[in-house]
């Protein structure tokens, strides 16, 4: 079995920030030549984010669902001594070293659920995905899909595996289901949940979970805030997704009756 490869590529060009977001990513240039979404490490959740973003984006990646490119992005001191807005000068500095892209989707339009297509197995795969991981933002509010080429696409996984923000408490969510997903922007759609459970059982191995993870840079890993090694981590997050999915028969039921 070929592992994920995450490529890692230099930032050259800052383009312009997308301000919508609330952390402040910005559409940016690589040594590849391609247009990325550069998700920062010195914005509000830091790490955490970059590493929910990974998480989240490579499992959806492995049940079938798609989800741009993720890339890990160097970035250079110099960007943040040439911008003149003082937040995004900030923003920079402390984001120096190894951040998140994604590959910009150019001509990508937000999912509306009024008017926007999503055929009914991906709804339900997503939403059970978003269970599984936690996700409290994909809602009508602010849905984190986008149509493109007449396809479902994922963004944003940022908001999800929560429970990384204190690692203390871990061994509690280890059995808890996900209320929020009543508040799901796919949940009505999302009327194949049963069949979507079967596939995300035997495409979410305990080795393709544990691949996904072994590639979460070790600097993302360690933080003065608290003592646990990178390798626990790794380790807690891996026995919290197999409780998920070993469980998924409980999300397959939560969210049937949140529709």
């Amino acid at each position: 079995m070929k592992g994920i490869q995450i490529r890692t590529v230099d930032v050259t060009q800052y383009i312009q920030p997308l301000r919508e977001g609330g952390s402040l990513p910005a559409i940016v240039e690589g040594n590849d030549g391609f247009q990325y979404v550069l998700k920062f490490r010195g914005a509000g959740q830091g790490k955490k984010a970059l590493i929910s973003e990974l998480i989240g984006g490579e499992l959806a990646r492995a049940i079938g669902l798609k989800v741009p490119e993720l890339v890990f992005m160097n970035l250079d001191e110099s960007f943040s001594r040439a911008e003149g807005d003082e937040e995004i000068q900030d923003l920079l500095k402390f984001s120096v070293g190894l951040n998140l892209g994604l590959h910009f989707l150019s001509g990508a339009i937000t999912y509306d659920p009024l008017v926007s297509e999503a055929d009914i197995l991906s709804a339900s795969k997503v939403v059970l995905l978003d269970g599984i991981i936690s996700n409290i933002d994909r809602t009508a509010k602010n849905t984190n899909l986008l149509n493109w080429n007449k396809e479902l696409w994922l963004i944003d996984h940022g908001a999800s595996l929560y429970f990384h923000h204190n690692w203390a408490g871990w061994e509690s969510h280890l059995n808890r289901t996900f209320p929020m997903i009543k508040d799901h922007v796919l949940l009505e759609k999302a009327n194949q949940l049963e069949e979507a459970s079967k596939i995300i059982k035997a495409q979410l191995l305990p080795e393709i979970m544990e691949d996904i993870i072994a590639n979460i840079p070790n600097e993302w890993l360690i933080e003065e805030s608290d003592s646990f090694s990178p390798q626990e981590k790794r380790s807690i997050y891996l026995k919290l997704l197999n409780s998920k999915v070993s469980a998924i028969d409980q999300l397959v039921k939560e969210a049937s009756d949140a529709r």
